[in-house]
């Protein structure tokens, strides 16, 4: 059995105040706080601002080398498609994912491409070429556009030893449907929720503001027992970071598996 990483997709949210952090608690102590609580952390704020070494360092001091990290691309190397600028960017982001590779504290980087990322000769080929660039990091990535959701791109993933993101998201006609692929031996899981009506319409909040009932969460127990037997590693990230939601979800899953005899 593969090992299982819990977590949620970022952590630095003051509306948690309350919910999950102590009312009262300093930002500046989120970290140390969620670290007792979860194994993992999907560090997303990554994906809005290039990561630093010193950033990724006293992410390991204040977690206390007790959290695993997946960490989010930063946005101009899946969303600008500037291929004279990917190189430059690609160096800059792994130099900064150094301390965590030398800590054994990173899991993988998380690469996610909007809706408008197609499934064309020219993404694929700019895919390809910031596949290459990225070893010897181990890498996932998330599609927002279901025509990639094909054989020929898990092959194509398979033959570079690259994660395929499983994503719940919203029923609508663009996005993936839940499908539990594995591509590498790193299964990875978002947890989006399912608010179909925000999903175009909202921010990066209100987009995600979703509950999964009990009901729900105990759909995914089997698959993610299955995915458990064939990955090495596990990653479970709920983004439906609204009111505390994910933190909610994502202890319950843990129960759940929990109860099926699943060490954590």
């Amino acid at each position: 059995m593969g090992e299982l990483l819990i977590g949620t997709s970022g952590y630095d949210y003051t509306d948690w105040n309350g919910g999950f952090y102590p009312e009262k608690l300093a930002r500046t102590k989120f970290l140390e706080y969620y670290s007792e609580h979860f194994n993992s952390l999907e560090l997303n704020g990554t994906y809005y601002r290039m990561p630093t070494i010193e950033q990724m360092r006293k992410m390991i001091d204040k977690s206390g080398g007790k959290v695993r990290f997946s960490i989010k691309a930063f946005q101009d190397l899946t969303h600008g498609l500037d291929r004279s600028k990917y190189q430059i960017l690609i160096f800059e982001f792994k130099k900064a994912l150094e301390p965590l590779l030398e800590s054994n504290l990173l899991v993988c980087a998380l690469f996610q491409f909007p809706e408008s990322f197609h499934y064309e000769k020219e993404e694929r080929l700019y895919l390809d070429l910031l596949l290459k660039e990225m070893g010897p990091v181990p890498v996932v990535v998330e599609m927002r556009n279901v025509k990639w959701q094909n054989d020929q791109v898990y092959k194509a993933l398979r033959e570079r030893n690259t994660g395929w993101c499983i994503t719940d998201s919203p029923n609508l006609k663009n996005l993936l449907k839940l499908d539990y692929v594995c591509t590498s031996d790193i299964a990875y899981m978002r947890f989006h929720g399912r608010n179909s009506d925000m999903w175009y319409k909202g921010d990066n909040v209100s987009r995600y503001d979703y509950m999964y009932s009990d009901t729900e969460l105990k759909t995914f127990v089997n698959p993610i027992l299955d995915l458990l037997k064939h990955a090495r590693i596990v990653q479970l990230f709920f983004n439906n970071h609204a009111k505390s939601q994910a933190v909610v979800n994502a202890k319950k899953i843990e129960m759940l598996l929990k109860e099926m005899g699943k060490e954590i």
